[in-house]
């Protein structure tokens, strides 16, 4: 039985692409982004209160990408985000990008919480509990 995840679409637009009409491969770790976002939004976690009331934030700390196929202007692509494992101060997500059902890019990424002050840092309690529960009860959440 797979693991459900987080699923988030968004259309590619000519900005995306190159002049073939091809998604830069840059862009793609922009997709991803917005996707991690609004899985951790959909979680309920608030990630500006995090940082004006406990001076926290969530940052990229690394990415293994690879790109297997090409996305292309007006195509439609589902990313899924998925927790690998999560520990005390950070969470490896992996997250997929699909286009009509076809596996384009993959990525393993690694947030690290931090102080804004201090640096790496705790994931606040509350925020690691709903993040543990999610990746025990592998809880679909979808746009």
């Amino acid at each position: 039985m797979s693991q459900k995840c987080h699923e988030f679409s968004c259309r590619v637009y000519y900005e995306d692409t190159d002049l073939a009409g091809v998604v830069y491969y840059a862009n793609y770790l922009k997709f991803i982004e917005r996707a991690r976002s609004e899985w951790i939004r959909k979680l309920g976690i608030n990630q500006k209160k995090m940082m004006v009331e406990q001076k926290k934030v969530f940052t990229v700390r690394r990415v293994e990408a690879d790109y297997l196929s090409s996305a292309k202007f007006d195509d439609t692509l589902l990313i899924k985000t998925k927790i690998e494992k999560l520990t005390s101060a950070r969470v490896v997500l992996s997250q997929d990008i699909f286009v009509k059902g076809v596996i384009i890019f993959k990525a393993i990424v690694t947030i690290a919480c931090v102080n804004l002050f201090k640096g790496i840092s705790r994931i606040p309690v509350n925020i690691f509990q709903i993040m543990l529960e999610y990746k025990k009860k592998n809880i679909f959440i979808d746009e």
